[in-house]
């Protein structure tokens, strides 16, 4: 039977990538017959991908918004004490351990898919959606690899559908001060911009002369192990490598890079119109080891002159005591509101909580991470501006309601996969510094990895395994 399951269920992939869904199975909404439109008086229907750990708060904010119907829900380990919450809450709704089952029994059900699963597993799920002209929201970052970054932002022009990546900040005041303030020439001439996040995190501590990975354990009664591996490398299963744990591993996660950059320096990456980095300079690596993320990171991001403004540099600093140098009126580091708890306990305030910096010509500004404001550090430049700033408009939507109301063709959603695929590029270029613990010179034309053959190899990553392939033609 399970033979048989999965015959067909590679049978479906080879349909999509052959075009065949794409045309004939269309959302359960068309309006103006462009598939995927929602009426505005309807409700979207969500699949959720993922719905414990993270994948639970994010269904919860969706569910929240009071415009989404919970029509499926997809999780490797169903049953497992973090997926249990959502599943007892809404016991009609149907279930599924694997997504392409799931598209297989319900496309025609679906408008969208919100994907809140491991890094390195948001691609296929995204990509088979979208081919069956469904919304998606991924979770940040987008992708674990360069060139899946890449294809899913082509695949966002192709299928025409409403994207979103999970940087909720991006939807706060902080993106639309920072767009207000660019407009009208108070931030600018930006040469540098510091960018630190000195959390604890899983890895820290571990032993970095590991030189290969933990011996196998017993798969739990409730895990699909082989559906969760996906298109990553055979592994044997490991508590170390689920339930947060994933982030820890090169294999499969953007460790604390990926985590947190996409809400520190989102909004500078846009409104900066920085793209693609020229250099990434490993600075600092501290215990660095080939399987697994540093102990600590200094990395430096070179961007060129882009429309007029300088070159820009931004350092990113991560590990506990690897801070930054800072101003000397920096004043006090305030913690952002609403950063949600990590599963392993709650955010702790710190001396320095994450933020930037970000160093104009004549002003510099300090912020902290996710939606929270800039504020100008004191000086005489600083009054005569703070006299006179021009008004910032107020966020209409939060980032779930602004991604449902672009479903209805209300809004456009504010982290499209035009705008957040290049700014997770940028974390992968840094994550393979941090891997090869090697300086990356990047052509920003060809997309390619000039001064290092393996380094270039790592922004498409190793072969999917067997059967999973289709997903990287659809």
């Amino acid at each position: 039977m399970k033979n048989e399951s999965n015959h067909n269920r590679r049978a479906f992939i080879k349909k999509v990538s052959l075009g065949v869904c794409a045309l004939t199975i269309v959302p359960g909404h068309v309006v103006f017959g462009r598939p995927g439109r929602v009426m505005p008086s309807d409700k979207v229907n969500i699949a959720f991908c993922g719905i414990g750990n993270r994948g639970r708060q994010i269904h919860k904010d969706f569910m929240d918004t009071g415009m989404v119907n919970n029509v499926a829900m997809c999780d490797t380990d169903m049953g497992a004490p973090h997926t249990l919450e959502v599943l007892q809450a809404y016991p009609n709704v149907p279930r599924f351990q694997d997504f392409r089952v799931m598209f297989d029994k319900m496309s025609k059900s679906i408008d969208a898919v919100v994907v809140g699963t491991p890094d390195f597993s948001h691609f296929p799920i995204a990509i088979l959606a979208m081919s069956l002209g469904k919304h998606v929201y991924v979770e940040k970052p987008l992708t674990r690899t360069f060139q899946e970054s890449e294809l899913l932002m082509n695949a966002a022009s192709k299928y025409k559908v409403v994207t979103q990546m999970g940087n909720q900040g991006h939807s706060d005041a902080n993106y639309f001060q920072f767009k207000t303030w660019v407009e009208k020439g108070i931030i600018k001439d930006v040469t540098k911009v510091v960018a630190h996040m000195n959390y604890n995190r899983r890895w820290h501590g571990w032993d970095t002369s590991m030189i290969s990975f933990p011996k196998g354990q017993p798969v739990p009664e409730t895990l699909d192990w082989d559906t969760w591996l996906g298109t990553a490398k055979q592994h044997d299963y490991h508590k170390d490598f689920v339930n947060g744990q994933w982030r820890c591993w090169y294999d499969f996660g953007n460790g604390a890079l990926g985590d947190w950059g996409a809400h520190i320096f989102d909004t500078a990456h846009e409104f900066l119109d920085l793209g693609l980095p020229y250099e990434v300079d490993p600075v600092k690596i501290e215990g660095h080891n080939p399987l697994f993320y540093p102990q600590a990171t200094t990395l430096d991001f070179k961007f060129p002159k882009r429309n007029g403004m300088p070159p820009l540099i931004i350092s990113w600093y991560d590990g506990i005591d690897n801070l930054p140098e800072l101003p000397a009126n920096y004043g006090q580091s305030e913690l952002a509101d609403g950063i949600p708890a990590p599963s392993t306990g709650n955010i702790e305030k710190r001396k320095l909580n994450p933020g930037k910096i970000i160093y104009g010509k004549d002003l510099t500004f300090k912020g902290g991470s996710h939606g929270s404001t800039l504020s100008i550090l004191p000086s005489k430049k600083a009054e005569q501006v703070m006299a006179n700033l021009p008004e910032v408009p107020e966020s209409t939507s939060n980032h779930f309601e602004n991604f449902v109301l672009s479903c209805k063709g209300e809004e456009k959603t504010r982290s499209p996969f035009e705008v957040s695929a290049p700014l997770s590029q940028v974390f992968v270029l840094g994550t393979i510094a941090q891997q090869l613990n090697t300086k990356i010179m990047f052509d920003r034309e060809t997309k390619q990895i000039t001064n290092n053959n393996l380094a270039n190899n790592l922004l498409v990553g190793a072969p999917s395994r067997k059967g999973w392939e289709e997903f990287y033609r659809l």
